[in-house]
């Protein structure tokens, strides 16, 4: 099951731009702070996705940088060390970066470090399931969120050898407490999607590369709001995304800076509108 085996392999050449509205916009209890809002929503960072999000709020940009390395494996499970960090921009968006307009302004940080453990039951299904706690912090207020975040996960590689398609299944939950008011929320989420080929690869060098498609779903349990300073909030059920990526046949980096994917996708509920640029496993 290469696929799934690769999914662990995480890449600090994860630089994606995001329009973030959640996390930039003032909560209703700091409306009239905009210079200081409280970006409690960032807290989110590392569970939502990045990628540039379409609405009528503020400009923003995230960058996700999934640190992680593996400290046991063998023939039947793999625990990893997970340390993923995000960084949020103020002011900046996915226009920039043709220009080469680079952010200068750190606005909110995340570290949620946790454990990740995998049982590869058979070359065909793994099951996955991680904890994370960690600390959150808005440079603009000096405010601090606390993060606690818990999911399982099914994979499952199908029996066609010319696609290779990947079957994916996440039930996870995400929540956060902030120091402004002790105001907390969370979210939880059943996550379904497909990755598959096309049936097609070619050689780079010591690499194969083999273009690959998926299409996913999510259901929130509790509808995810996405704050906006201009209109009415957006209360978002569910999304769905379709995308495209280049899977190697080998991580391309050094050690923990290497990654086995790259692409795009496009992510919308009717209201929110999400373009992601991918360096891992899309789901």
């Amino acid at each position: 099951m290469k696929a799934c085996r690769f999914i662990h392999l995480k890449s600090v050449a994860t630089i994606l731009a995001a329009l973030f509205v959640s996390f930039f916009t003032p909560s209703q209890s700091y409306a009239g702070e905009s210079k200081n809002p409280d970006l409690s929503h960032y807290a989110f960072a590392n569970y939502i996705g990045s990628g540039i999000y379409r609405t009528s709020g503020q400009n923003a940009a995230v960058v996700n940088i999934p640190f992680a390395f593996d400290i046991e494996e063998s023939d039947d499970h793999i625990l990893t060390l997970r340390l993923p960090i995000s960084l949020g921009f103020f002011d900046y968006s996915f226009s920039d970066l043709p220009e080469g307009d680079i952010p200068d302004n750190v606005g909110t940080m995340t570290i949620t470090p946790g454990i990740e453990y995998k049982w590869l039951y058979d070359e065909q299904l793994t099951f996955e399931s991680y904890l994370d706690l960690g600390y959150g912090h808005n440079f603009s207020n000096s405010s601090n969120v606390g993060i606690v975040s818990t999911g399982i996960s099914a994979l499952y590689e199908l029996a066609q050898p010319k696609y290779t398609p990947i079957w994916v299944n996440r039930v996870y939950y995400a929540g956060y407490k902030s120091s402004i008011n002790d105001s907390s929320e969370s979210y939880s989420v059943l996550q379904s999607g497909i990755d598959f080929g096309v049936g097609q690869q070619w050689d780079w060098g010591d690499y194969t590369i083999e273009p690959r498609l998926f299409v996913a779903g999510r259901w929130y349990f509790n509808k995810l709001k996405f704050i906006t300073p201009l209109e009415d909030d957006i209360h978002t059920s569910s999304t769905y995304e379709v995308g495209a990526t280049l899977a190697l046949s080998k991580p391309l980096g050094w050690g923990w800076f290497s990654t086995d994917r790259f692409g795009v996708s496009y992510q919308t509920d009717g209201e929110l509108q999400v373009w992601r640029l991918i360096f891992e496993f899309p789901m």
